[in-house]
């Protein structure tokens, strides 16, 4: 990124510029002299003393191609030692430099020298009535707009061989950049070369950096009478260079020229900058500002390789250190600064900052006060947290609130507080199981609905009295889970799926007492409004699966529920099966218990299972909401629900029989199944292992797209299908064969769970198989998940 100087430093007299003009006058002779004129006219003083008159007359003829519809022309040539010379002419454009330092790395190439020149704006007659107007594309426009010459000795990096395809490629996709840059498209042109950036950096072998790397920069003000020289030593890292230059150039600061050195893996830069007003950086707290950037983009680049989509870890990560920045004069931002310094550290923000638009957006960037706490108690804190721990916490919040709108803020900022450090332990360590990640976002929402509980009850009986039976005892209320609620099976986005019982009728105790329906719903609908959802599916609070729908009230007696549910109530087959999930997670235990004794005598009676009727339910989800050109990870044949259908197809048939069966949770059941023989050790393995791959990738779609709904896979060897698989644990140096072992591994899971589906319950027909979508013959066996 150069330009925006409008005079050269140290500009030559006249005397020296036609001597210039006069010892290129052979070499140029069939060129067009403006040209020549224009080029000698306008160039650093410093260029002509960098380069012999043959390398200045090869730059002059490349500047005499670029027009404003060929914006720029490129030479490539080799040295005797191996190294490749390239030279780029060109419009001078914003964040041009950093573009073509991050090409240069994406295609392999080590910088081992540069010499960056840009020349100053054309200079008008003295009288503006003597310039008369041009069509836009004439000669004329193209002398007065501003040209670079960028000169960089490149070496390829160990393993890469840059053939004359090799570099055509290069020279097209630079082509591309340049005519995005013209065409004023920046963001567009940084993420094109983001995008053939990361292939680069994945390649790069080796566990990663023990020690982190110092860096010296030094200002410099006296050298250049128009410029702040940055001067920065450091060890030789990948992308840094052009991290650090995309960096100036989002802070509005402009290099106008550089000279960049390598030697021994030791580099030495000089870049020539001014600020975006078109000043020198001369205050101590903007030069700090540009050291302490450098410093931790330098360190944190190192670190992209753990990054599932490093662009958007080097983009966000910059949008981070802004904020950070401005909180350097306080001590909470030095103490940031002094964190963001270990490595351990950076890791955990390259997975993070790497995942994701919609986490950035909606929880890092607006929580990034909160991050770094976070990620000091990273070590400290287990993903699950005593519940007796979290109770106290939140107690003693509400315990200080004087309104209920405080506690119910209060309440709120508990939830979002804690959902966001599960989700961010979760995803800085990839290795902690589902279980555990599970286990910690169903406890937290058992926490939350039961002090919401708590708090409401209490404010509603100060208004109409406690709530009393009919014989004047006490009432009893509880909250039961359904769906991954009911089976301590939350994932992130998954939601909150309940039913509200109470014991009987009766009215409360107040002098304005009211009916126990109307006042256990109004303690449901409370909570329902208290417990907000920050997006759709995300700690939303579902009450659709209750007796009778939406149609039916919030809230039900014990007695309705055994009439709904049994002999010859109006619940339909499929709720039976729902009820297998059920679940106590608030509320009074005694009720909690007779619920669930229910729900054995409801689902575990040994009453006849319509299961041709169950298969065709399952037929028409599919006819309904799969697209048969996509995969959908939960419904599509063979997906999530073939899996948990077949576990809950099994446990209505057998657990009458068989009490181990009867828990809500699919791999607990699953479990006991195979010790049961009643699936073999080898179904159960596959299905196990099936699931908790589904599991993954559908956590991994709805933190990607911040939507739980959308469930379908991108396609296959798509930028975002690899993404995808570094985000669930395919990692590897090379990216495609990561993807392509996640898309093997998907396809025999789903091949394998259909066709178990199938064997034991009957075919859903209609639509093709995983493998089939996926463009695959399913494979004859399971394939083993790579790493």
């Amino acid at each position: 990124m150069k330009g925006s100087s409008d005079a050269t430093d140290a500009a030559p007299g006249t005397a020296s510029r036609n001597e210039w003009l006069r010892r290129l006058g052979p070499l140029c002779a069939d060129l067009d002299e403006d040209v020549v004129r224009d080029f000698v006219l306008r160039m650093d003083t410093e260029y002509f003393g960098r380069f012999p008159p043959e390398d200045i007359a090869h730059h002059i003829r490349l500047a005499a191609q670029v027009t404003l519809d060929e914006p720029c022309r490129v030479a490539i040539s080799t040295e005797d030692d191996g190294r490749y010379a390239v030279v780029v002419v060109a419009f001078d454009y914003f964040s041009e430099f950093a573009c073509l330092c991050g090409l240069l790395t994406a295609h392999g190439l080590d910088i081992r020298e540069g010499n960056i020149f840009t020349s100053t704006e054309a200079s008008p007659p003295a009288s503006r009535a003597a310039w008369p107007p041009r069509p836009r594309r004439s000669r004329q426009a193209s002398l007065a707009r501003k040209k670079i010459v960028d000169y960089f000795l490149v070496r390829p990096c160990s393993g890469t061989s840059w053939s004359s395809d090799a570099q055509a490629r290069f020279q097209e996709g630079l082509a591309a950049v340049i005519r995005l840059l013209d065409a004023h498209k920046f963001k567009e042109a940084r993420f094109r070369v983001n995008r053939e950036l990361v292939e680069s950096l994945a390649q790069r072998r080796g566990e990663g950096p023990t020690l982190l790397h110092p860096v010296s920069i030094r200002f410099d003000n006296q050298t250049s009478p128009q410029h702040t020289v940055m001067d920065i030593r450091s060890t030789d890292t990948p992308a840094f260079l052009y991290a650090f230059s995309n960096a100036l150039a989002m802070r509005g600061v402009y290099i106008h020229q550089a000279r960049l050195e390598n030697v021994d893996h030791r580099v030495h830069d000089r870049l020539y900058v001014r600020d975006r007003h078109g000043h020198k950086i001369i205050h101590p707290a903007a030069q700090n500002e540009l050291r302490v950037t450098a410093v931790l983009i330098k360190q944190f680049t190192q670190f992209l390789r753990w990054a599932p989509d490093p662009a958007k870890a080097i983009e966000y990560f910059d949008q981070f250190l802004d904020r950070i920045l401005t909180e350097t004069t306080r001590a909470r931002g030095a103490k940031a600064l002094e964190f963001l310094s270990k490595k351990q550290t950076l890791t955990m923000l390259a997975r993070l900052l790497g995942t994701s638009d919609f986490l950035w957006e909606e929880f890092l960037r607006r929580q990034h006060a909160n991050l770094l706490p976070l990620l000091t108690s990273y070590g400290k804190l287990p993903l699950v947290r005593p519940r007796v721990e979290l109770t106290r916490e939140l107690r003693r919040k509400l315990s200080r609130a004087s309104s209920d709108q405080q506690r119910r803020s209060l309440i709120n900022e508990f939830k979002d507080r804690e959902m966001f450090r599960i989700d961010m332990k979760h995803l800085a360590d990839p290795s902690s199981p589902l279980r555990d990640f599970s286990r910690a976002l169903t406890e937290l929402a058992e926490i939350v609905v039961e002090e919401t509980i708590r708090v409401l009850q209490h404010t509603l009986s100060r208004q109409y009295g406690a709530p009393r039976l009919t014989d004047g005892q006490p009432c009893p209320f509880a909250v039961f889970g359904l769906g991954k609620f009911g089976g301590g099976e939350l994932g992130y986005a998954s939601d909150i799926e309940v039913v509200f019982v109470y014991e009987a009728g009766g009215r409360t105790s107040g002098k304005t007492g009211i009916d126990l329906s109307e006042y256990f719903e109004r303690v449901a609908r409370d909570i329902l409004q208290w417990i907000e959802a920050k997006q759709e599916g995300i700690f939303h609070v579902d009450v659709r699966l209750r007796p009778h729908g939406g149609k039916g009230p919030l809230a039900n007696t014990l007695h309705e529920l055994k009439t709904y549910y049994g002999p010859g109530g109006l619940s339909a087959p499929f709720e039976r099966q729902a009820l297998i999930k059920l679940r106590h997670v608030a509320g009074d235990p005694a009720l909690g218990r007779a619920v669930e004794r229910l729900r054995d005598t409801v689902v575990y009676s040994g009453a006849p299972w319509d299961l041709k009727e169950a298969v065709e339910v399952r037929r028409a989800q599919i006819a309904q909401l799969v697209d048969p050109a996509t995969i959908n990870v939960k419904h599509s044949p063979g997906g999530l629900i073939d899996v948990e259908y077949a576990v809950q197809y099994l446990q209505l048939i057998h657990g009458h029989r068989h009490k181990a069966l009867r828990t809500p949770n699919t791999l607990a059941a699953l479990a006991a199944l195979a010790r049961l023989g009643l699936v073999s050790q080898q179904d159960g393995e596959a299905l196990r292992d099936a699931y908790l791959l589904f599991r993954a990738l559908i956590d991994g779609l709805r933190i990607v797209r911040g939507n739980a709904k959308d469930l379908v896979l991108p396609p296959a060897g798509s930028e975002a299908f690899i993404f995808l698989a570094r985000r669930v644990g395919y990692t590897s140096d090379d990216w495609q064969a990561g993807a392509a072992r996640l898309e093997a591994d998907l396809a025999a899971h789903m091949a394998n769970t259909r066709a178990f589906y199938e064997g034991r319950f009957g075919r859903l027909r209609g639509a093709p198989s995983g493998a089939a979508a996926l463009g695959q013959a399913p494979p004859a066996r399971q394939a083993s998940r790579g790493k």
